[in-house]
């Protein structure tokens, strides 16, 4: 299977079709989220990016790093506890909607 895809990139070149691509010539953007998704699934949320949708993942996830945040600067005991519990439900949520992208994806 990578032989064909490196053929057919190699094809493409050679026609000429990948001269002028949006880009061409840049560094690729920095994506430091891609970290925690495979490679498959960061070029899908690029794409999905790009058209103006944000699945329900990544909407999570930024919402998981600002309560993390929000938790760092807290110093009251029960306001720290309380922040803890809303992390907890946000790492939950963002779980349970990893495992339904993931079984979707293999029907």
């Amino acid at each position: 299977m990578r032989n064909l895809i490196e053929r057919q990139i190699q094809k493409a070149r050679l026609e000429g079709r990948l001269d002028g691509l949006e880009g061409e010539g840049k560094p690729l953007p920095e994506h430091p989220e891609e970290a925690y998704v495979s490679t498959a699934d960061a070029a899908g949320f690029r794409v999905m990016a790009e058209a103006g949708v944000v699945p329900e993942e990544i909407q999570i996830k930024k919402l998981i790093t600002a309560q993390r945040e929000y938790l760092a600067s807290l110093t009251d005991e029960a306001a720290r506890k309380t922040a803890m519990a809303e992390l907890a439900k946000l790492e939950m949520r963002y779980g349970i909607a990893t495992e339904a992208r993931k079984r979707f994806m293999k029907e």
